[in-house]
């Protein structure tokens, strides 16, 4: 599923299931979290999370064959996605998204949730859960709200089109774009200078900003009422089309209920 590597305080995570483009199955998610504890425990300072060179996905997100059907929260706490994206959070050092290809749904999430992007010139990035008519979840929307100005993260979800990175990069959700034949030597000296800062300072600096990034007052009420819109969805007709379409390698059928 995956190949990872420690090479003196620098840690690296390679995406390697290409049969399934990468998706974040359970089984690859597990040997990601895997991967990171290790790093944590021999005190790695910086880690890359990575596809192998040359990929044309880097990743297609969430494996839609695992979500339940309908009448179950598609996302909930125990998900593979929701788990990789705390743990990628929680991560004491920071993780560099090196990313080359395309990335689909979920992975758009796991990205963003990375401390600093690196990216090719024609990688491109494509938030679908509407293409699958799943309702995404609130701590997913505030990933993608921490990330992006709000009007460009309903442009991504709304629409579900690709969006190149050379945009993204000019709005400052990717820190920079590089040539296919230069980035893992660009990525790889941003790590060198991130390990070799004072580690203790960074993770806590770290910490502090995952709090404050989700320093949001939401009321009982209204987190009951995002609750209970998104069970709308994970019941509705829609919901059950669009996995069956994904398996059926057709477009779903979307009748808005």
């Amino acid at each position: 599923m995956i190949a990872s590597r420690i090479d003196g305080t620098i840690g690296t995570i390679t995406l390697n299931h290409e049969a399934k483009r990468n998706a974040l199955s359970e089984l690859l998610v597990d040997a990601v979290i895997a991967a990171l504890a290790e790093f944590a425990r021999r005190e790695v300072r910086c880690a890359v999370l990575r596809a192998a060179p040359g990929v044309k996905v880097w990743s297609s997100g969430h494996d839609v064959s695992e979500l339940p059907e309908g009448g179950r929260d598609p996302l909930g706490w125990r998900d593979p996605l929701r788990h990789l994206i705390r743990e990628l959070e929680n991560f004491p050092a920071p993780i560099i998204a090196m990313i080359e290809g395309s990335v689909w749904g979920g992975a758009c999430e796991t990205v963003l949730a990375c401390d600093l992007i690196i990216a090719t010139p024609d990688a491109t990035f494509a938030a679908t859960p509407a293409k699958h008519g799943v309702p995404y979840n609130v701590s997913g929307l505030l990933t993608f709200l921490n990330a992006a100005h709000i009007h460009i993260a309903k442009e991504m979800l709304f629409t579900a089109q690709p969006i190149p990175a050379s945009r993204l990069e000019r709005m400052g959700i990717i820190n920079h774009v590089a040539p296919a034949d230069e980035i893992e030597a660009f990525t790889y000296a941003m790590a060198g200078s991130i390990a070799q800062n004072a580690p203790l300072s960074i993770s806590v600096m770290k910490e502090q900003l995952r709090i404050l990034a989700g320093a949001h007052t939401m009321s009982p009420q209204d987190f009951e009422r995002i609750q209970g819109l998104r069970r709308v969805v994970y019941n509705s007709s829609d919901y059950a089309d669009g996995l069956l379409a994904f398996t059926e390698k057709r477009k779903p059928d979307f009748q808005g209920r």
